[in-house]
């Protein structure tokens, strides 16, 4: 069993920062990409930001310039630097990472964790 655990999630005034962590532990061989993604009220899951094992990242358009994403090997961590948040990055924020387990053959799975509230408003 693989867990993604989650913090840093809260309520910000609009302009405000926030940073989100994420730490994997458990059945661990290794981990190739983590990421964030967020949901708002009513609409899907959508991808914020990618970041490979080898410090590759990949940003969705509305966050580019905004948000950072980094992330620590060592610690099986994923960070979120989320910089002059606005209104409509209201969501909750949901950490992934895809994981070779040590158990099942070793199979490279989809892991998510619990999610966190992000809430900007004045």
């Amino acid at each position: 069993q693989v867990q993604l655990v989650e913090s840093g999630g809260g309520l910000v005034q609009p302009g405000g920062s926030l940073r989100l962590s994420c730490a994997a532990s458990g059945s661990i061989f290794s981990i190739n990409a983590m990421g964030w993604y967020r949901q708002a009220p009513g609409k899907g899951r959508e991808l914020v930001a990618t970041i490979t094992s080898g410090g590759s990242t990949n940003y969705a358009e509305f966050v580019k310039g905004r948000f950072t994403i980094s992330r620590d090997n060592a610690k099986n961590t994923v960070y979120l630097q989320m910089n002059s948040l606005k209104p409509e990055d209201t969501a909750v924020y949901y950490c992934n990472a895809d994981v070779q387990v040590r158990y099942n053959h070793y199979t490279l799975t989809d892991y998510w964790g619990q999610g966190t509230q992000v809430t900007v408003s004045s």
